[in-house]
């Protein structure tokens, strides 16, 4: 498995265009649009338009890197650190990330 760190100028996206490789053991059972071929093909060839329609609307200068998994290696996204987490302990840092967040296709959850 390997990580891909969010950045404040990289966004990182996952997807596997040949079937569905997923890190289930991590994430759980994949969501059902995740193996669904729209999905699939169009994170590739759109994948701000994808983004948008999961309510992700990016900066148009933040560069968007999709990554492409393999049943030999998947990918797991490490999202940006939320603005105000700074004094936050690591097991309230884990409280706000999410799947779609470790997918790409969400952010970390914002400090309550």
């Amino acid at each position: 498995m390997q990580a891909a760190f969010n950045t404040p100028e990289t966004h990182n996206l996952v997807v596997c265009t040949l079937c569905s490789c997923y890190p289930w053991t991590v994430l759980g059972l994949p969501p059902v649009w995740y193996k669904s071929p729209p999905y699939r093909s169009r994170a590739v060839s759109n994948p701000r338009g994808v983004l948008a329609e999961f309510g992700l609307e990016l900066a148009v200068d933040k560069k968007i890197r999709v990554w492409d998994s393999t049943a030999e290696l998947r990918y797991l996204v490490i999202p940006e650190r939320p603005a105000g987490t700074e004094n936050l302990t690591r097991e309230q840092l884990a409280d706000l990330v999410t799947r779609d967040s470790m997918i790409g296709t969400g952010l970390a959850k914002a400090r309550a």
